[in-house]
């Protein structure tokens, strides 16, 4: 598997998740949940180009148009642009005085 190759190259540390403890990585379990249902299980894909298209269209909806509970209500493009701001400010601000703590 390159997935193994690539971890022993890079030194990081490979976790296999126990048969019937979905819930160790609850994360990707929710996404892949939500993927299925409201993708996946509505579609019968007549190529692989149609099913690209479509989980492209998919993936922008999750990412730019769906809010999400978990980041307040907003979309996870709204979020990053809003914590890229917030970050780069603090950093300006750093900048701008160095040696001061905030």
């Amino acid at each position: 598997m390159a997935i193994l190759k690539w971890t022993q190259a890079t030194g990081v540390g490979w976790r296999y998740i126990q048969p019937g403890k979905p819930q160790q990585n609850a994360f990707v379990e929710s996404f892949n949940g939500r993927l299925r249902d409201e993708c996946l299980n509505e579609t019968a894909f007549s190529s692989l180009s149609e099913a690209r298209s479509l989980l492209a269209d998919w993936q922008q909806d999750y990412n730019h148009v769906r809010p999400h509970s978990a980041l307040a209500n907003q979309t996870p493009e709204a979020f990053r642009t809003k914590h890229f701001a917030l970050a780069r400010q603090a950093w300006q601000r750093q900048d701008l005085n160095p040696g001061l703590s905030l």
